[in-house]
């Protein structure tokens, strides 16, 4: 691993403190795969581990892109919020999966304590999301895509492009498979029809062969999904049919009193007290 990585060093814009953050070569890079919302499997160390830079001494920490889009402003907030409340913590050095979900979960405090735009932070959460995927834990990836989603599709007509990287075909289409995971298939096919509707979407080869693909997915998953909702309700409508008829043949049962009336219980206490003589 160490001939994937290299030193960057790097001058914090709040503190002025020089320190050095790991960074992967790109010729060190491998791809395998991708997964449908975009997320990128590597044969080789994986870059997300290193997205945030964290300055060890005053805790200022934001994606590389980011980390010195500060304004004036800012210092005093990070001061106030971030530095009081900080125990020197160094990531420069080798990441694991803990350590950069931490600089993660960081940065996006940061951004909104800062007020930056709601895309740069959903692209955080996304990011987020896909390292709870590396520890397998389910719950907390799903919970930072939905949050990632929720950003996203807020922000689509407010900010412009790119946002959290990505260009407005781009971003139609993961709003799009979000919802389609989370079975929102009406606003997934919604979603799949704007990214195929942009202009910008001829230029984009892989992209649009990755809509049309999710498109049709969706389609016939939500065909599938209303198929087993009727079945499902068809199924209780006739359950509660069944308890009805029984209900209703219980009280019928109490209610009628012998086919003869009450000769039968008649005979049997004639009887009872003949044998007791």
């Amino acid at each position: 691993m160490d001939r994937e990585l290299y030193d960057k060093k790097v001058k914090c814009p709040i503190c002025k403190n020089e320190f050095t953050t790991k960074k992967v070569k790109t010729s060190a890079l491998r791809i395998d795969k991708r997964d449908t919302d975009l997320y990128v499997h590597y044969k080789t160390v994986n870059p997300y581990l290193y997205s945030v830079w964290v300055c060890p001494k005053c805790g200022y920490a934001a994606m590389e892109g980011k980390f010195n889009s500060i304004k004036k402003y800012h210092h005093n907030i990070i001061v106030e919020n971030i530095t009081t409340l900080w125990n020197s913590k160094e990531y420069g050095g080798k990441r694991n999966v803990d350590e950069a979900i931490q600089t993660h979960k960081l940065a996006i405090h940061e951004g909104n304590i800062l007020n930056w735009e709601k895309s740069y932070i959903g692209g955080l959460a996304l990011r987020l999301s896909w390292l709870y995927r590396l520890k397998e834990d389910k719950e907390l990836e799903i919970k930072f895509q939905k949050y990632a989603l929720t950003i996203f599709t807020d922000c689509f007509s407010k900010e412009t492009f790119p946002m959290a990287g990505m260009d407005s075909v781009s971003m139609a289409y993961l709003i799009g498979e979000l919802n389609r995971r989370f079975q929102n298939y009406e606003e997934s096919i919604k979603w799949f029809q704007t990214a195929l509707k942009d202009p910008n979407i001829k230029r984009k080869k892989l992209v649009e062969n990755m809509v049309r693909n999710q498109w049709s997915t969706a389609i016939e998953e939500h065909k599938k999904f209303k198929q087993s909702h009727s079945e499902d309700e068809k199924c209780n409508e006739e359950c509660d049919d069944i308890e009805e008829n029984e209900k209703k043949t219980k009280e019928r049962i109490e209610i009628e009193p012998n086919s003869d009336g009450n000769r039968g219980s008649k005979i049997r206490k004639k009887l009872f007290f003949r044998g007791a003589l």
